[in-house]
């Protein structure tokens, strides 16, 4: 039962993490998505738009805080560590 809420909170976590690299890429940046893709790719832009991207993290974790359902908070903020993890890769590639 909380391995099942912290896999919900994980896997929360890591859809937030894509929705802000989704707004991010194409809102926040000039062009077409495939443009934006281009550009971070050929930058070695991965690390600061995975950054970015995790932020929404910060408000899912707190609302799971702010509704007393902590194993789901664990599982976003094991989400936000493997995410940094994956920036701390990208900036070594």
């Amino acid at each position: 039962m909380i391995t099942k809420e912290i896999l919900i909170g994980f896997l929360i976590g890591l859809a937030a993490t894509a929705g802000g690299f989704f707004l991010y890429v194409e809102y926040a940046l000039a062009g077409t998505f495939q443009d934006a893709l281009w550009v971070i790719k050929e930058n070695s832009l991965y690390g600061q738009v995975l950054s970015i991207a995790a932020i929404p993290n910060l408000l899912v974790f707190f609302i799971f805080i702010k509704k007393k359902k902590d194993y789901r908070a664990r599982g976003v903020l094991i989400a936000t560590f493997l995410v940094a993890l994956l920036i701390l890769i990208a900036q070594f590639i």
